[in-house]
């Protein structure tokens, strides 16, 4: 079976505790592994304000999932993240090369710094710029 790299973000509700968090958490990474998925990452981004009120909140708690698992696995994962009421939102994509080679360099630190700026040059070679502080 074909295994493909997804990336799903949960948004649970603000009222959760601590510990119904870890909990929450725990299901969802278990159910990706009992139906032959692979965590590659996950991140909890904790409390976020959001752009809009969903159902009359307007915080929730981020959840980041980077996972590889087959294709017939992500349609179970979104039926439990829908029955699930401590679920406000959640979207799952299917990332491409580019989205990972994006993420891995993401993980690794090297868009952190607002110190360093990227920039590509037309023939595709990189060149990192630096900027230095100068104290007058």
């Amino acid at each position: 079976m074909e295994m493909k790299n997804y990336e799903s973000v949960i948004v649970l509700t603000p009222v959760l505790s601590d510990e119904q968090l870890k909990e929450t958490t725990k299901k969802f990474r278990e159910l990706i592994t009992e139906h032959g998925g692979e965590i590659i990452h996950e991140d909890n981004w904790g409390l976020t304000k959001l752009a809009y009120p969903i159902q009359k909140k307007s915080t929730g708690f981020y959840h980041i999932f980077e996972y590889k698992a087959p294709g017939t696995m992500v349609a179970p994962f979104e039926l439990a993240l829908k029955r699930d009421e401590r679920i406000m939102r959640f979207l799952t994509v299917s990332l491409d090369k580019h989205g990972m080679i994006y993420n891995t360099r993401k993980r690794n630190g090297e868009f952190r710094s607002n110190k360093t700026a990227v920039a590509a040059t037309p023939a595709g070679t990189k060149v990192t710029i630096v900027e230095e502080e100068v104290n007058d």
